[in-house]
C-alpha cells in the first residue's frame, strides 16, 4: 500500500525557513517523480515543486522560484522541500504526491498524502 507521510510543518514568522519531509513507503520510490502540492485555505490544489526519480529534474512554481527548493533521498525514501523566506501567503496545507506535477489541474490527481500546516504570520 502506498504510503505518503509529511512532516516539518509549523508556525512561522514571514522571513523564516522551515523543511518539510515525507516519508515514503509501498512503492518503488527511486523510479518514481515525486513532487509537492499546497492548498490554502478556501482554495483549490497549487503545484509547488516536482523531482524526477534520480533528482536531476527539478520544476518549481513562479510564486516559490528562489525560495524553495525540492530534494529527495532515495537511500532514506524520503522527499524534502527546503522553504525560506516565507511569506503570508505560504500559508497552506502542503502535501506530497506521487508524480511529476507542473499544473494545478494536475495537482488534484494522483496519490497524495494527508499533508502538515505551515502557517506564516507575525
Amino acid at each position: 500500500e502506498v504510503q505518503l507521510v509529511e512532516s516539518g510543518g509549523g508556525l512561522v514568522q514571514p522571513g523564516e525557513s522551515l523543511r518539510l519531509s515525507c516519508a515514503a513507503s509501498g512503492f518503488t520510490f527511486s523510479t518514481n517523480s515525486m513532487s509537492w502540492v499546497r492548498q490554502a485555505p478556501g482554495k483549490g490544489l497549487e503545484w509547488v515543486a516536482a523531482i524526477s526519480p534520480s533528482g536531476g529534474t527539478t520544476r518549481v512554481a513562479a510564486s516559490a522560484k528562489g525560495r524553495f527548493t525540492i530534494s529527495r533521498d532515495n537511500a532514506k525514501n524520503t522527499l524534502y522541500l527546503q522553504m525560506s523566506s516565507l511569506k503570508t501567503e505560504d500559508t497552506a496545507m502542503y502535501l506530497c504526491a506521487l508524480g511529476f506535477i507542473v499544473t494545478d489541474s494536475a495537482a488534484s490527481m494522483g496519490r497524495r498524502g494527508q499533508g502538515t500546516q505551515v502557517t506564516v504570520s507575525s
